[in-house]
This record gives C-alpha cells, sequence and structure tokens, in this order.
C-alpha cells in the first residue's frame, strides 16, 4: 500500500469529530484560548459558598484583612495566601462593600523560558493568571465569574498595567508578589484609592527573580512598622495541601 492510501486510511477510520491538529493552547480551529475552558463540563452550583480558617495563621489572615485596608501575606506555598484573598474579595464584592474586583500577577516564568505566546494580552496573560481563575471559580461558579469578567466587574491583568491608576472602590489582591521588585511593589501599594482594599500575596523564598531582585522580603519589614497595615507571616504548620509538602519545605 502506497503512503497516500495509509494516509487516506488512517483518516478514513478516525473517530468522527476528533481534529487533526491539537491547538497547543486550547480551543478548535484556531479559536482564542479561554483560560475557563478548563472548567467546562463542572457544574456550576459545586461552589464553595463557606470559607473557614484550617490553620491558626489563616485566621489571623482572615481577621487581618477584615481589619486592614492594607495586608501583606507572607508565607510557603500551599498557606491558602491566595485563596483566601480571592475569598475576601468575592465576599466584600457579594455583600456591595466594593464595585469591582481587581487581580494582578507578574507575568514571570517559573525557571524555564517558554517563549513568546500566540495572541493578544488576554492571550499571553491567560497561563500565568490560571490559578486565580481557579480561586474565583471555586467561589462564584463558572457562569457568574464570566458574567463578572465580560461587564468589567472582576479585572484580572498584568502587574506592568497598574501603573497609573487610582483604584477607588476596589478589592485589589497582588498575587506571586516575590516575583516583583521593590519598585513594582512600590509602585502598587501606591495605587491604593479610597474605600479600596489591597492584599498582597507572597513567599520570598520561592523568587524566580534573580538573587536580590525581589522587593517583598524589605517592603514586608519596612510596612510591618506603619500603624494600620497588616503584615501577617505564615509559616510550614499552616499549609493545607499533602502533609508531604510541609516536611519537604522544612529540609529543601
Amino acid at each position: 500500500m502506497g503512503k497516500k492510501s495509509k494516509i487516506a486510511s488512517y483518516h478514513a477510520n478516525r473517530a468522527p469529530g476528533v481534529d487533526r491538529v491539537h491547538n497547543l493552547f486550547g480551543g478548535k480551529g484556531g479559536d482564542r484560548w479561554d483560560p475557563l475552558d478548563g472548567f467546562h463540563g463542572h457544574r456550576d452550583q459545586s461552589y464553595v459558598k463557606n470559607v473557614r480558617p484550617r490553620s491558626e495563621g489563616q485566621k489571623r489572615l482572615m481577621e487581618a484583612i477584615e481589619k486592614h485596608n492594607l495586608v501583606l501575606a507572607i508565607g510557603p506555598a500551599g498557606t491558602g495566601k491566595t485563596y483566601l484573598a480571592v475569598t475576601a474579595a468575592v465576599e466584600a464584592f457579594e455583600k456591595g462593600k466594593v464595585e469591582r474586583i481587581i487581580l494582578s500577577r507578574p507575568a514571570v516564568e517559573a525557571g524555564e523560558k517558554i517563549g513568546y505566546l500566540p495572541g493578544d494580552l488576554q492571550d499571553k496573560m491567560a497561563p500565568y493568571l490560571r490559578p486565580l481563575y481557579d480561586a474565583l471559580n471555586d467561589r462564584m461558579g463558572i457562569k457568574r465569574l464570566k458574567q463578572c469578567i465580560e461587564i468589567g466587574e472582576i479585572e484580572i491583568a498584568p502587574v506592568g498595567y497598574m501603573r497609573g491608576r487610582t483604584l477607588n472602590n476596589a478589592f485589589v489582591v497582588i498575587d506571586e508578589a516575590q516575583n516583583c521588585t521593590y519598585g513594582q511593589i512600590k509602585m502598587l501599594v501606591s495605587r491604593l484609592g479610597w474605600n479600596s482594599t489591597m492584599v498582597i500575596t507572597g513567599d520570598p523564598d520561592q523568587s524566580d527573580l534573580l538573587d536580590g531582585i525581589s522587593g517583598l522580603r524589605d517592603m514586608a519589614a519596612k510596612l510591618e512598622k506603619v500603624a494600620g497595615i497588616g503584615v501577617e507571616r505564615l509559616v510550614e504548620t499552616d499549609i493545607v495541601r499533602h502533609p508531604l509538602v510541609a516536611k519537604m519545605l522544612e529540609v529543601i
């Protein structure tokens, strides 16, 4: 059998509806990659309605967010920093305390170069922002989340696009701040406007920047002395992932 006939036979016997080429970033036929595609098929009713702290550190963090307009949540991976910050943001939004939620994180690759990503800004940033979409989906449900993003009540943007803005009537979450320079964090905290709350999360020990470039540790040390600002430091005993995570972080 010739080469062409083998190829024709293969395509003829394929399961119907199977694309010949799978788009690296999802979608069909070159459609835009939607960071919420991974949630298709999930029941919208399964979102989490109530979140309770699972450690003393998490309890202190939730209380600090309730009390202060600017909070820095510092601690190792798995301590629930991002999830609790997003939870507080959604609760404030649903209760009408703020008009919008703004989530931001630096577009820094975790130790490997994946090259240039295709598409516009939203396409390029979506893979970096997926953890924020995950937390929002757990708290709001997929339908409500999509509606809020479409009408602008929830905005997810890279750190570089925050300069020059005044964030009024908003709950702002800055995630993975260990990958921000001191100058970037200084710029971010000065965006805080009237009737707004900002939570900055990060682990200074897991920065993907060159040594000495991350500004999170220095900024936390300085802001800790300012009245009205909460700096909560979570530790290994606050980790809520697999028990092995806490054990590993003690030795590596």
